[in-house]
């Protein structure tokens, strides 16, 4: 970055759910969040992209309350410092989102350069990269609203396209137009046409141009933002905007409510590795693949088998004599998809969905990942549930009580200290204890090695709302 050039803010939109990679993505684990084998996830991916104090300040993350201890924890993870977490108290799409961002950075820094980016694209960072976000920068500066358009290399039925239009001196084109995902013969035609470009989702402009012309096409919508935004309140380290100002604002994309309307949308086109990773074929065009074109993550066998992608978390997959196909196994559900017909996997998550009886399988996972360890659903029946707690030395669960339930807790790995009431209690392996309803207790993990704990639950109720939580410290401190 030329140092004639301001450092750049990033904001990273970490919504979605991510239905096409089921059954590895989930409502609860969305696809950004995804980590198969040892691999960072696509978000740690993006958080890591954006470490260099050379161009960027650290970045602002957009997310919901569901996911806001696993922005927190990835981050942490791989050492990236995060200048804030905002909490969307409902959906209301890409346009109040990073209003609510701008409004947020304008109280320090009204002439800002804001660099908006999804959490879940794969992006080569390389020289490449640098000099789109640069030329980007210096454009923005001018008072511009940039989009990054990527060249296509083939008549992509799953991407937003834009035309160029006008040629400006600084090497950028207006936008002429916003193409929804086109059919295959449209998308064959401006292939041939040429002028046209995919729509990466990524932004780069000014705090004040965006919030100026927002203001002239979306007033309603600023001012219910900018009421999320002055209400907002602080916990531990997340920013909970307003809900009844939130709420209010119109549920509408910055395409839309903008980007379509404004004079000063102009595209760069960004020669740039880039993939939306939109299906498990995409993700397989990434992959390094073996002399058959077969890509794999986990174990697998294959046998006269050609251009597969199997990702397995625990078993071992065999493919014999197939083609062309997609298998993904978890501990809960299995996926054999054609691979040129991965894109309608959500059409299977529309239809589970549906059913009350495997609603559960697009919602979370077995295991469900928290600050201080996590958790994997055993065995569930009628009043009672069993769960394998694991929990990171040094860490607790909140100190909480239930209405509704009561529990076992017996010690099969490592050491635990236990609060019950008023008494603190030490529990080595092949130790229980027994919680009654409405008592008030904690779980925490005072050793150095992993705290295993098989947790037995009875009651009528067994659900997140019956937890009453005193207070949400885990043990990890501001810095979390």
């Amino acid at each position: 970055m030329s140092s004639k050039t301001a450092a750049i803010t990033p904001v990273i939109l970490c919504g979605g759910s991510g239905t096409r990679l089921w059954p590895m993505s989930r409502h609860k684990a969305p696809k950004q969040f995804m980590t198969i084998g040892n691999e960072p996830s696509l978000f740690q991916q993006t958080l890591k992209r954006l470490d260099d104090n050379q161009i960027y300040t650290p970045p602002i993350i957009l997310t919901n309350n569901e996911h806001r201890f696993q922005v927190a924890e990835q981050a942490q993870q791989i050492g990236v410092k995060l200048d804030g977490i905002i909490l969307e108290p409902a959906s209301r799409n890409t346009a109040p989102a990073i209003a609510a961002a701008a409004l947020h950075i304008k109280r320090t820094n009204a002439s800002a350069l804001l660099h908006i980016l999804p959490s879940d694209h794969l992006i080569e960072d390389d020289k490449a990269y640098r000099s789109a976000i640069e030329a980007a920068a210096r454009t923005a500066q001018e008072g511009y609203l940039v989009t990054f358009g990527i060249k296509p290399d083939t008549p992509a039925t799953g991407y937003g396209y834009i035309k160029a239009g006008e040629a400006l001196s600084n090497g950028a084109y207006r936008v002429a137009q916003f193409v929804e995902k086109p059919p295959l013969d449209q998308a064959k035609k401006m292939l041939i046409d040429g002028g046209y470009s995919w729509n990466s989702g990524m932004f780069l402009f000014k705090v004040d141009t965006l919030l100026e012309e927002l203001e002239t096409f979306e007033p309603k919508m600023i001012k219910a933002v900018s009421k999320a935004v002055h209400g907002a309140s602080i916990d531990l380290d997340f920013i909970r905007l307003d809900p009844e100002g939130f709420k209010a604002a119109k549920n509408i994309s910055i395409d839309y409510a903008l980007f379509e309307q404004t004079h000063k949308a102009v595209t760069l086109s960004a020669d740039i590795q880039w993939s939306d990773i939109g299906s498990w074929k995409s993700l397989w065009e990434t992959q390094n693949t073996d002399e058959n074109g077969n890509a794999v993550k986990g174990d697998a066998t294959f046998v006269d088998a050609q251009n597969n992608m199997v990702v397995t978390e625990h078993q071992h997959v065999a493919l014999n004599g197939v083609s062309n196909l997609t298998i993904v196994a978890t501990d809960d559900a299995l996926l054999v998809s054609a691979m040129d017909k991965s894109e309608q996997v959500k059409n299977i998550v529309d239809l589970l969905k549906e059913d009350p009886s495997t609603r559960i399988l697009t919602d979370k996972h077995k295991t469900i990942h928290r600050p201080w360890g996590g958790y994997t659903s055993i065995l569930n029946g009628e009043n009672f549930q069993v769960k394998r707690l694991y929990i990171s030395p040094g860490k607790r669960v909140s100190l909480q009580k239930h209405q509704h339930r009561s529990e076992h807790w017996v010690v099969v790995g490592g050491q635990a200290e236990v609060t019950l009431d008023d008494k603190i209690l030490t529990l080595s392996e092949n130790e229980s204890i027994y919680i009654p309803l409405g008592a008030v207790h904690r779980l925490a993990n005072p050793g150095e090695k992993l705290l295993e704990v098989i947790e037995v639950q009875s009651g009528t109720y067994l659900g997140e709302d019956d937890i009453i939580r005193i207070d949400d410290d885990f043990g990890r401190g501001r810095n979390y």
